[in-house]
């Protein structure tokens, strides 16, 4: 699965550029503390740039994929502050191999709780300091 392979690169070098080429027009983000889905490929940059600034630090690593056609999950496991974080990445491609579909899932409540401060505080700063909802 050619859109795997480059989601993990990027994730390998910690570069949100690449997503430009690897999300589809149509991406829709499901966040694990906003309630709505984010579509679009500008809403879906912004959160997942974020997540990998809030989570792709030196600890953060996949522990398991499972994959079945152009669907993949991903097991993560990261620590920010002292908490561990361990969370899914569900994936699905487009027939071009473009992510047309991201869903995030954390745990444990305090993983979540420190995951959501992160990036609020960096979402707001990337918005020019307005308010909102978090990641």
């Amino acid at each position: 699965m050619s859109g795997l392979a480059a989601w993990h690169r990027l994730i390998s070098n910690r570069d949100p550029s690449m997503l430009a080429d690897l999300l589809a027009d149509d991406v829709v983000f499901h966040s694990p503390v906003v309630h709505s889905p984010q579509v679009g490929r500008a809403r879906t940059t912004m959160y997942l740039a974020g997540a990998i600034h809030v989570l792709g630090n030196s600890s953060f690593r996949y522990v398991r994929q499972v994959c079945q056609g152009h669907n993949a999950v991903l097991e993560f496991r990261a620590d920010i502050d002292g908490v561990e974080v361990n969370g899914v990445d569900m994936i699905s491609f487009d027939a071009d191999g473009r992510i047309c579909d991201f869903t995030v899932m954390l745990r444990p409540l305090k993983g979540i709780q420190i995951v959501r401060e992160r990036m609020a505080e960096l979402l707001a700063a990337m918005a020019g300091g307005g308010q909102t909802s978090g990641g």
